[in-house]
C-alpha cells in the first residue's frame, strides 16, 4: 500500500472551506484588531460547533460512570462510549477491540513502553515474555521524532538494559535510509517512528520502514499525530503493531487520545495502569485481567471526550479525509513555494520531491523565532515558535528553533497568503532596527 493516498479527489473549493469556517466559532474572532489567521493547527486544532455540543449533550442528559451501573443513564452512556470506540476503529481500519482510550498519544507510548518494561519483569507469564526486553535487545526510532516517541523509549532502555538506536537525517531532513542494514538486525525488538513530521511536515516511508522492521522480528509502532487529522489513515493496511494520536489535533477536546494496537499483542502485554474497571477477579493476594481494550482502561474514563471524538471523527468523514488531504497538499505547496521566494528564509526539510502535508518550519537567520511568532500575532496571525518538541532534530540542522505555520481543513489560502506577507514584513520590521 502506498504511504500516502493516491487518490486523485478533488481540493476543497473556496465556498467549501467558507462553510466549514462557520462550523468553528473560534475563528470569527478578531486578535490585536485584526481577523484570527489561526495556523497553529499542528500543534492544536480548533473545535466546531457539532463537537462542543457532542460533549455538553452527554453532560446534560446522559452523564454517568460507564460499565458500572444498571440505571438507565449508566447503560446509555456505557453505549454512547462504546459506539465512539467503534466508530474511531472503523476511522482508521481497526475493530473496536484493538482501540484504547488514552489522554494523549503521549500516554499511549508510555502505555506500550510500561507493558513492555512490565513483561521484562516477568509479568504476564508466557504470553508476554516474547516482548521482554534485556541487554543486548535494541529500541531503533529515528532523529526527527517528537519527544514524546523518544524519550518513553530512552527511559525503556534504561529500566531494561537495552541499547538505543537512531537512523540519522540528512543536511535537508530527510531520513537517511542507506543505514537500515546495519542499524536493524536481529537484535532489534521496538522500530518507533512518526508518520509525519511535526517539524518538516515531510510522510515517512512507512511501509519501507514497517517491512524491513518485521524482516527482524521487530514490532512498529507508529507515531500518527500528523497523519490521522490531515490523511486517509489505515492501520491494518500499514501493517504496523501499534499506532497513536491525540484527539485535540483532529477537531476534539484534550485529554482524549487513541492507541492501536494488534489485539493479539495487546491480549498479551501485562497491563501499565492497574485498579478498579480492568479487573475480572480480585483477591487480597493477586488479581486477574480483562482482555484488551478494557485491561489498559484502569479508573474513570475519559467518556465525554471520547464521545466527542466520535463526533469529530464523523464530521471529517463527511467532508472526506481524502478530500482534506488533497486540500492540505495545495495549501501546503503554496506555502513551500511562497516562502521560497522570500529573501533570508530557510526551509527546514526537504521541499521538492517528498510527500508532504500543509505545514512549514523556517529559520530566519539573525531574527529569533520568538520575534517572529510575536511579530505575527500583531497582525492577528497565530503560528507556532520554539523547538517543537524536536530538540534533537533542529540541532542536527543547526537551528535551536523555528517557526511553523500548519493548516487545517478550514485553513484557506487566503490564511497562507497573510502568513506569507506577515514573515515578509517581519524580516523588513526585524532588518531594518539592526
Amino acid at each position: 500500500m502506498p504511504v500516502v493516498s493516491t487518490t486523485t479527489a478533488q481540493p476543497l473549493d473556496s465556498a467549501e472551506i467558507a462553510a466549514i469556517r462557520r462550523d468553528f466559532p473560534a475563528l470569527a474572532q478578531q486578535v490585536n484588531g485584526h481577523p484570527l489567521v489561526y495556523l497553529d493547527s499542528g500543534a492544536t486544532s480548533q473545535k466546531p460547533r457539532i463537537v462542543l455540543d457532542a460533549e455538553r449533550d452527554y453532560y446534560e442528559n446522559r452523564n454517568s460512570a460507564v460499565h458500572r451501573g444498571a440505571h438507565t443513564l449508566a447503560a446509555l452512556a456505557t453505549e454512547d462510549f462504546e459506539e465512539a470506540r467503534e466508530v474511531v476503529a472503523a476511522f482508521i481500519g481497526a475493530s473496536a477491540e484493538e482501540v484504547v482510550w488514552t489522554s494523549n498519544a503521549t500516554e499511549g507510548i508510555n502505555l506500550i513502553a510500561y507493558a513492555i518494561s512490565n513483561a521484562s519483569l516477568g509479568r504476564g507469564g508466557e504470553a508476554a515474555a516474547r516482548f521482554s526486553l534485556g541487554a543486548g535487545d535494541e529500541i531503533l526510532v529515528t532523529e526527527l521524532e517528537h519527544h514524546a516517541n523518544l524519550i518513553p523509549w530512552q527511559e525503556l532502555a534504561a529500566r531494561t538494559g537495552a541499547t538505543m538506536r537512531f537512523i540519522p537525517v540528512e543536511d535537508d531532513g530527510s531520513l537517511r535510509l542507506d543505514d537500515l542494514d546495519s542499524l536493524l538486525t536481529e537484535r532489534t525488538k521496538v522500530v518507533a517512528f512518526a508518520h509525519v513530521s511535526n517539524v518538516l511536515g515531510t510522510v515517512s516511508p512507512v511501509e519501507l520502514l514497517v517491512e524491513r522492521a518485521h524482516a527482524v522480528g521487530a514490532m512498529v509502532v507508529l507515531d500518527a499525530c500528523q497523519s490521522a487529522p490531515h490523511l486517509p489513515l489505515d492501520v491494518r493496511a500499514l501493517d504496523v503493531d501499534f499506532a497513536v494520536f491525540s484527539g485535540h489535533k483532529m477537531l476534539a477536546p484534550t485529554g482524549i487520545g487513541v492507541l492501536y494496537g494488534r489485539r493479539e499483542i495487546l491480549d498479551a502485554l501485562p497491563p501499565f495502569l492497574t485498579g478498579g474497571s480492568m479487573i475480572t477477579t480480585v483477591t487480597m493476594e493477586r488479581a486477574e485481567y480483562l482482555s484488551a481494550p478494557l485491561r489498559f482502561e484502569a479508573g474513570t474514563q475519559r467518556v465525554s471526550q471520547a464521545i466527542a471524538l466520535a463526533a469529530a471523527v464523523r464530521y471529517l468523514d463527511v467532508i472526506g479525509m481524502d478530500r482534506i488531504a488533497a486540500h492540505e497538499t495545495v495549501l501546503g505547496r503554496r506555502l513551500t513555494d511562497g516562502l521560497s521566494t522570500i529573501d533570508g528564509v530557510r526551509i527546514l526539510g526537504p521541499v521538492t520531491g517528498v510527500d508532504r502535508v500543509g505545514l512549514a518550519s523556517i529559520d530566519v537567520p539573525g531574527i529569533h523565532s520568538h520575534d517572529l511568532g510575536q511579530f505575527l500575532d500583531s497582525l492577528g496571525i497565530a503560528v507556532r515558535v520554539g523547538h517543537h518538541c524536536a530538540q534533537p532534530l533542529h540541532r542536527r540542522l543547526g537551528v535551536t528553533s523555528s517557526t511553523r505555520a500548519s493548516t487545517y481543513l478550514y485553513s484557506s489560502a487566503d490564511d497562507v497568503d497573510a502568513f506569507l506577507s506577515g514573515v515578509a514584513a517581519g524580516i523588513a520590521f526585524f532588518g531594518g532596527a539592526r
